[in-house]
């Protein structure tokens, strides 16, 4: 399966009455489905509490419990609120949403995400992300990223490889300090979206490229 390894950010600018104008940092494409959790397999007629199969909870037992998340939509459905690891995912969206000030403009089906920030006339600032609701180490390491370009400042860095390399940098930092897996799926995106970033400013004429970036040089 071929994952598409880009981020986004984009600031808007609000300079005249009712018009914004978008100033796009980086495209986000070709999603990637998550798969769907599989319903648990009843054998003949008994039932799945003779069988000792646990029985799948019901979509309204899953949205009742699923937890509510100031300036950012429900989480999607079909997800267990209940299960140990994603009680442990949901405290940390919780924790990261209460200490930045963002929001989330919706939850995407798919490994991408984006980082907007949104600037109007009279100086307000409207900060918010897409990104996958976590519910793995790799899609919260996403959730983070996204997190992470607010908290060092969009457009701030350059070159623009050197942003997407803090703000993963970011992501891996948050991840340790939570105590979930850095390796495995993680890494390996992290490192593949790093060669992807350094090729491209590379090909688009990329002068000097800082010293942090030089093991992603393929």
């Amino acid at each position: 399966m071929s994952l598409d390894f880009r981020s986004g950010t984009q600031l808007v600018f609000d300079f005249a009455r009712g018009a914004e104008v978008d100033v796009s940092l980086a495209p986000v494409e070709r999603p990637v489905v998550a798969p769907s959790v599989a319903p648990s397999t009843v054998t003949g007629t008994a039932s799945a509490s003779r069988i000792g199969t646990r029985r799948r909870p019901s979509l309204a037992a899953l949205r009742s419990k699923a937890p509510q998340i100031a300036d950012a939509p429900r989480p999607p459905r079909g997800i267990d609120h209940e299960r140990p690891s994603q009680r442990r995912f949901d405290a940390i969206v919780l924790e990261m949403l209460s200490r930045h000030p963002l929001r989330v403009k919706r939850w995407r089906n798919t490994l991408s995400g984006i980082a907007v920030l949104r600037i109007y006339r009279d100086g307000r600032e409207d900060r918010s992300i897409e990104a996958p609701y976590p519910t793995s180490a790799l899609r919260l390491a996403i959730f983070l990223h996204e997190v992470g370009h607010h908290v060092l400042g969009l457009g701030v860095h350059r070159p623009r490889c050197l942003e997407e390399y803090l703000a993963w940098r970011f992501a891996i930092d948050r991840l340790a300090e939570f105590g979930v897996d850095t390796e495995g799926p993680v890494a390996r995106r992290f490192d593949r979206s790093m060669r992807y970033a350094v090729a491209k400013a590379m090909r688009r004429g990329l002068r000097r490229l800082p010293a942090e970036l030089a093991a992603f040089v393929s």
